[in-house]
């Protein structure tokens, strides 16, 4: 292949990434949530969306033991659970480096972050273990 061949091809690609991570962030921005739900002792409702057929007792995204900060060993990652259902997650000192909503069924927490990605996480013995990462609640 020469060179000028290769640069094109190199470009083509550049500008298919691009259009894909727009189209992404704009499905993402435009895909109903999975099942939110509220309960209290006297209610059991849920709302759901296409995407998520479980029940009100399996799911939750409002207050559970889970909710608050969780950070690395080293510090360098911190992620926050809101009990709005949002997380906010800040890397090496960058705020907001990640954010998106999740939800909680027991101890398994399934993210979705707002440029379309997904991730999960479960928290053992007092541990998070998201994707690759270890997180230790902060004290």
């Amino acid at each position: 292949m020469t060179a000028a061949r290769h640069d094109k091809n190199a470009a083509m690609l550049r500008v298919l990434a691009a259009c894909l991570l727009t189209v992404m962030a704009t499905v993402a921005c435009q895909r109903p949530g999975p099942a939110v739900m509220n309960t209290t002792a006297t209610d059991r409702s849920t709302t759901t969306a296409p995407e998520a057929s479980v029940t009100a007792r399996t799911i939750t995204t409002g207050p559970h033991p889970h909710v608050g900060m969780w950070v690395t060993a080293d510090g360098r990652i911190r992620q926050e659970l809101l009990p709005t259902g949002r997380y906010e997650e800040a890397r090496d000192g960058r705020e907001r480096a990640y954010t998106g909503r999740y939800t909680v069924t027991g101890d398994h927490i399934d993210y979705y972050d707002d440029l379309g990605f997904t991730a999960t996480g479960d928290v053992r013995d007092g541990v998070l273990y998201h994707e690759h990462l270890v997180l230790y609640r902060e004290r």
